[in-house]
């Protein structure tokens, strides 16, 4: 399987006055194509930090990020760009949709964004919303929709351009046990079906359980954890 994502002594410390934080220390980290990776540790440990740094949000202080074999330190602007229009989806623990847009236009948006086609667009955000079980409710405003609908919109939008990777931070974190429950289900068919791979960070044990490779957050490390425990 080849190797999609991976970090080589990946260090992160913001400099404050009378010294440094350091939040990622010397991290080498690897995520092969159509896995699922899941970051678990305590709030603080540098889960998001290590998201927005792979997802190119932010940039290490030390240390490389290599995606599909380039070293994204080398990655001008349009390339950056490029990388989060069309190999890229994000789904985080707010849902962030666009209020006055329907569940159909925002799952489209970032089709649009990437000026794609318009019909076959339409096309592929139907079902998209059909995976997630929403088809009935594509012309529904953000309002309209419960807190899981809103989720699994949201997760539909983050497929729009069939990227390779998905990063999550805690996608299950505002839902109830129910709704936590159906999302789970639904990021494992949904990685199955694409052989998309995810990169999610989590408090939720449950949604941990789908993971192929679990990696323990901690003190600024990242090691990897047995997935049987």
């Amino acid at each position: 399987m080849k190797v999609l994502l991976e970090t080589r002594g990946l260090s992160k410390v913001y400099r404050e006055t009378g010294g440094g934080l350091e939040i990622l220390n010397n991290v080498n980290f690897t995520l092969n194509e159509g896995s699922i990776a899941v970051l678990t540790g305590a709030s603080g440990s540098g889960k998001s930090t290590f998201l927005n740094i792979v997802g190119a949000l932010d940039k290490p202080t030390s240390g490389s990020v290599f995606f599909e074999g380039k070293d994204m330190s080398k990655f001008s602007r349009h390339q950056v760009n490029l990388f989060h229009r069309k190999k890229l989806g994000f789904m985080f623990q707010f849902h962030h949709l666009l209020a006055e847009f329907t569940a159909l236009e925002n799952v489209l948006m970032p089709a649009k964004i990437d000026k794609r086609d318009e019909n076959e667009s339409r096309k592929i955000a139907l079902e998209l919303l059909n995976a997630v079980g929403l088809s009935a409710r594509a012309e529904h405003l953000p309002r309209e929709l419960s807190g899981g609908e809103r989720q699994r919109v949201a997760l539909a939008r983050a497929l729009m351009n069939n990227p390779n990777l998905i990063i999550a931070d805690e996608p299950s974190g505002n839902l109830d046990e129910k709704n936590a429950e159906v999302l789970k289900s639904l990021i494992l068919e949904l990685n199955k079906k694409y052989n998309q791979a995810f990169l999610i960070a989590t408090h939720d044990m449950d949604l941990a359980e789908i993971a192929t490779h679990r990696w323990l957050v901690t003190h600024g490390d990242i090691v990897a954890a047995d997935c049987s425990t």
